[in-house]
């Protein structure tokens, strides 16, 4: 153990000061799970300790530990009020700042029931623990956000790439709890999404009203190998869940479009390269102008994601720049006419984490939105990463405060960048939501958050006497054809599944069928039951990691005969293998400790811009047709609690 720390250890602060005046590096010591002798310091609970640290040490209180946790989530942890408040009030740390696991000391001191700091950091902050939320606040892969506001209700857009229903549609009252309620566009006949590779099809959408109607448009990204690369499509309905109508193409080239209808009445859509502009007739089915650049953007790297919004004179134009990876940023210029010239606002980018290894990291492809009280929000995308490099979740959706400056600028969340605890806005609570963690199929109907890997073919999905029927597909998952796989978003690093399936069908040696791991056709896992000799069965985990192509694990359930439950434990990168067949006692299959794969990071090919997911397959062949019958399927995410 270093000098240093043991001297910490012990309560030896003279030896401390002795050996820091001899070296002043001494501070960053660590010890042997990676711990400075700074943090060994605040953890001693003493305030005489944190004061000479803070006031007489060469230590940074920009300073993480390897789980992102500042010393005052260790200060906490010792349960002195004395201490928290000296590192608050005189070195200015945040209770709402998360670890990587997102816990923020407010977190930590409610879960050690310090009811004192508890007391403490509500003064602080303004509001009890309760009625704060965290970001993320739509999880999984929902990328590219856009919002609107009609009377007290808010709904939310966002991409599905080749995913079928397309883009999802969700709905709040109070800005923090969305629930999916339909989809702009669920005839297969006007998806348009055949032959097509994963990771285009529908990019980022945008949701906006007018005159009783709700209008979503979109971006239909086709393969580079098609002679049309890119089309704008557009949708309404005077109802938010839809039926909407067919989409019509605007044929403008370039992504990210979006809608605004000026004080005249004018309708325009907006789209990069920049910000790019171009009118369209009433009803927004065709483009009547050529489209003409506004401003190409304020940090001049990959401008994308034009909004618009009018405010007190001024026109403010909202974009997306710097890439969709750690430099993404979200800037803002205005003008006081529409087309410009538009003048970059001094505080650009208003909202960006700068800080790569913190929780929250890429932020950016925003959009505003005035609470009916008058105050702002603004809802933009984020990535969380294991590891600091496999961003599993896909882009997600946060939703920050929007400020306005005395010279008429937005900020968000007071330039600090993404918030982890914000406090929530003061509007009505959400209704009780139906549960988004279990389908039992009795309503003869799919929940919402089911979708398929492209349009499913016709006799691929049927639902009767509460089961859930899935054709085999005849090409393997690898193919773009094998349409029927059913999945849902992956809730977060920390869930697990459990799924019931009937047994009995008769399986040559190659059909198979169970639950996957999906992120697209060039990276998943299958944990199926195959045919194991005459009459009995097998469990194997099969991979696939682009070319590679293997099968992990095989066992042997011989005493299978009706019914079967497969159960996977998922820990960021490690996932647990079981089944059961009474529901109640399971079996470990296998531990597979880095399943890296789900995720864009995994491998350099293509579009790779959803997110993993998890959910129902199965395999036929070219020889038969099998249905497999799945009667539960329950994805249950677990919170992660601050025990240390």
């Amino acid at each position: 153990m270093s000098e240093i720390i043991e001297c910490i250890k012990n309560r030896d602060l003279d030896s401390v000061k002795a050996l820091l005046a001899k070296d002043t590096k001494l501070i960053d010591e660590q010890d042997e799970n990676g711990v400075s002798a700074a943090f060994h310091m605040v953890k001693t609970g003493d305030i005489e300790y944190v004061k000479y640290l803070v006031e007489y040490t060469f230590a940074s209180f920009n300073e993480c530990d390897s789980n992102y946790r500042t010393v005052l989530h260790e200060a906490v942890r010792t349960g002195s009020l004395e201490c928290v408040k000296y590192l608050v009030e005189r070195v200015g740390l945040n209770p709402c700042q998360g670890d990587k696991h997102l816990i923020t000391p407010f977190e930590v001191a409610r879960d050690h029931g310090y009811t004192d700091i508890l007391k403490y950091f509500e003064e602080v902050v303004g509001c009890k623990f309760e009625d704060m939320y965290q970001n993320p606040v739509r999880r999984g892969f929902y990328a590219d956000p856009s919002i609107v506001r009609v009377g007290e209700d808010y709904y939310m857009v966002n991409s599905s790439f080749i995913f079928f229903p397309c883009i999802p549609i969700s709905h709040s009252t109070d800005l923090v709890h969305w629930q999916s309620i339909g989809h702009a566009i669920t005839n297969p006949e006007w998806a348009h999404l055949e032959g097509l590779e994963g990771g285009r099809g529908y990019w980022a959408p945008d949701i906006s009203y007018y005159n009783g109607r709700f209008y979503i448009t979109a971006t239909l990204r086709y393969n580079d190998s098609m002679p049309v690369k890119r089309r704008q499509i557009i949708v309404s309905s005077e109802r938010p869940e839809g039926p909407y109508s067919e989409p019509v193409f605007i044929d403008e080239d370039g992504i990210d479009p979006s809608l605004f209808t000026d004080v005249d009445g004018r309708r325009y859509m907006l789209l990069n390269r920049g910000a790019r502009i171009l009118e369209l007739n009433e009803d927004a089915t065709k483009q009547i102008s050529e489209a003409k650049l506004l401003y190409y953007g304020d940090n001049k790297r990959a401008p994308e994601g034009p909004h618009m919004i009018f405010k007190d004179g001024y026109y403010y134009l909202f974009q997306a720049e710097g890439g969709t990876g750690e430099m993404h940023c979200v800037t803002v210029s205005r003008s006081k006419t529409l087309m410009g010239v538009y003048e970059p606002c001094p505080y650009n980018p208003i909202m960006t984490q700068r800080d790569y290894a913190a929780p929250i990291t890429c932020c950016g492809h925003a959009k505003p939105v005035q609470t009916q009280d008058g105050d702002w929000y603004i809802v933009y995308l984020c990535n969380r990463s294991l590891d600091g490099k496999y961003a599993m979740l896909g882009r997600e959706t946060c939703l920050d405060p929007m400020t306005w400056t005395p010279d008429g600028w937005p900020i968000v969340n007071k330039l600090d960048g993404p918030s982890t605890l914000q406090k929530k806005p003061n509007l009505k609570p959400a209704p009780n939501e139906p549960s988004a963690s279990y389908d039992n199929f009795d309503d003869g109907k799919m929940k919402p958050f089911w979708m398929f890997a492209g349009i499913p073919e016709p006799d691929g999905i049927i639902i009767k006497d509460s089961r859930l029927y899935i054709k085999g597909s005849v090409e393997p998952l690898s193919s773009r054809t094998a349409t029927n796989i059913t999945v849902r978003r992956q809730p977060d690093f920390n869930f697990d599944v459990i799924c019931k399936m009937d047994v009995g069908i008769d399986l040559n040696y190659e059909q198979n069928y169970g639950i996957t791991g999906y992120y697209d056709e060039m990276t998943f896992f299958t944990y199926g039951i195959y045919r194991n000799g005459t009459n009995g069965y097998a469990l194997k985990l099969f991979e696939k990691i682009d070319d590679v192509e293997r099968f992990t694990h095989y066992v042997s359930v011989p005493e299978v005969t009706d019914c079967i439950y497969l159960k996977i434990e998922t820990d960021g990168l490690r996932r647990v293998f079981y089944y059961s067949i009474d529901g109640k006692n399971y079996r470990k299959v296998y531990t597979a400790d880095n399943i890296y794969y789900l995720c864009a990071q995994a491998i350099k090919k293509g579009k790779r811009f959803t997110g993993a997911m998890v959910g129902m397959y199965a395999y036929g062949g070219k020889d038969s047709t099998i249905y497999a019958a799945f009667d539960e399927f329950q994805c249950i995410r677990r919170h992660y609690r601050d025990d240390n």
